[in-house]
């Protein structure tokens, strides 16, 4: 893990940057130095260093901005750039992000806390941040043209507004977004409560990650921003599986898995092994007599879900998007489905003359599993990650919570795989087996089947 570094180099030459700035050029000493942040792994919580306390989050695969305490307002620096996200080990893509990454970081305040946000723009275009959820002024609400001029390229503007509600909430563009968000530029927010809150439990894990997509041509690196459905890397924190860090916790613990969606369509988010009920939207927190147990929550575009569970099940449990093609990567939309054609012989008659050609659909896309198929260099295979039985046959939005009794408390680094204790895995039966049951098979079909129309009693019959 690499550490939070700051960087004077974001500016292209002291004299150069300074010139670029829309803030006063004496103000310049004055702005909180911006952070980088290049690795892709899921850094540890940053405690509070000044300000309230809070119990901080762990973004997953992401990290947290750093700030700085300035006559009571809290300051933070972030920078629209373009960066270069690795995806998974071996794939990278070129994104437009905060900061160095894709997402950009994510922003801890307290509610009550005054916020200064300086916003400098090193994208090749004009943009704006809008504070998604956020009740404050409108001239700080970020859409570009109705609320604020859009930021020039190489200018840098300040947002500043109280956190007025605690809850999970999320920052993007208001300008040129089809662009901006489809290149990665989004954020999470998390405002935490001063006082103890009825609605709100002490956790001892808090998670987050963001939805998002992208449609990357295998062997390319810069997504096509002009696609509206047919996306085929599919993330979590702009990683796919098994780039996706997984959930470490400690068994009996609290847990708190803060998710928003910035994709094109909705997510059904589905926990193994445990019941979930949504305590917060962006809305805020919900009332404990609306919440119901869950093991499937639906997020909808530009929405966020706040889910909580007691980690009471040790193990290694599957948490993905229950849009199966949602986790698969670098898919074909136009492949046939040759499931059942018998093409034995054919594919070493195809292969004389493409020695690369691999058939799929005879047996399903099983074999993708265990095949290398040729691809071009820096594409995501369909299906990867590897299990202590095998491989595993998915790919993009998916990760493991890891529930470990010997996890300590505050001890988010990997456990490795669940040693199951004896018996307790499905394995082959090696004794005699009782008939199964099955539905009665008729002698022969009737020739047609005669449907009868019910006949209609409104004053058109």
């Amino acid at each position: 893990m690499n550490p939070i570094k700051s960087r004077r180099q974001f500016f292209a030459g002291a004299a150069a940057g300074v010139a670029g700035l829309a803030v006063a050029r004496s103000a310049l000493a004055g702005l909180p130095e911006p952070a980088l942040q290049t690795s892709s792994n899921t850094a540890a919580p940053v405690l509070p260093h000044s300000g309230r306390p809070y119990h901080p989050v762990v973004t997953l695969n992401g990290w947290t901005l750093p700030w700085r305490m300035k006559d009571g307002v809290k300051e933070f620096h972030l920078v629209a750039e373009p960066v270069v996200r690795e995806v998974s080990p071996g794939f990278v893509v070129n994104m437009w992000g905060y900061n160095g990454q894709s997402p950009g970081p994510t922003i801890e305040v307290v509610e009550g806390d005054r916020v200064r946000l300086f916003v400098s723009n090193q994208l090749p275009e004009p943009t704006s941040v809008h504070w998604h959820g956020q009740r404050l002024p409108a001239g700080m609400d970020g859409v570009a043209g109705l609320n604020q001029a859009s930021i020039p390229v190489g200018k840098t503007f300040v947002y500043e507004f109280q956190a007025r509600r605690p809850g999970t909430f999320m920052y993007h563009p208001h300008a040129d977004e089809m662009v901006q968000m489809a290149m990665g530029m989004h954020g999470f927010w998390v405002t935490h409560p001063k006082t103890s809150h009825p609605y709100i439990s002490e956790v001892q894990r808090d998670f987050c990650f963001l939805l998002n997509a992208f449609d990357v041509e295998p062997g390319s690196k810069t997504p096509r921003v002009n696609t509206m459905l047919d996306f085929n890397i599919w993330c979590w924190n702009s990683r796919i599986f098994p780039g996706i860090d997984s959930l470490n916790v400690r068994h009996n613990d609290r847990v708190r898995i803060r998710i928003g969606n910035l994709t094109m369509t909705n997510h059904p988010i589905h926990l193994h092994g445990h019941e979930f009920e949504v305590t917060g939207t962006d809305g805020g927190p919900t009332p404990p007599l609306s919440r119901w147990p869950e093991v499937t929550a639906d997020i909808a575009v530009g929405q966020m879900r706040q889910l909580e569970f007691q980690a009471t099940e040790e193990g290694d449990w599957a948490i993905h998007c229950h849009k199966s093609h949602h986790t698969m990567n670098a898919m074909g939309h136009d492949v046939p489905t040759m499931i059942g054609v018998d093409h034995r012989g054919l594919i070493q008659k195809i292969q004389q003359l493409v020695p690369d050609y691999m058939m799929m659909g005879e047996r399903g896309m099983y074999d993708m599993k265990q095949m290398q198929m040729p691809l071009p260099d820096n594409t995501a295979p369909m299906m990867s990650g590897q299990g202590q039985f095998g491989p595993i046959g998915m790919g993009g939005m998916l990760s493991v919570l890891k529930v470990r009794k010997d996890q300590k408390p505050g001890d988010y680094s990997d456990p490795g795989p669940y040693r199951f204790p004896a018996g307790t895995v499905a394995r082959e039966w090696q004794g005699s087996t009782p008939a199964p049951a099955r539905a009665p098979q008729h002698a022969s079909a009737p020739a047609a089947a005669s449907v009868v129309k019910p006949r209609g009693t409104g004053p058109h019959h």
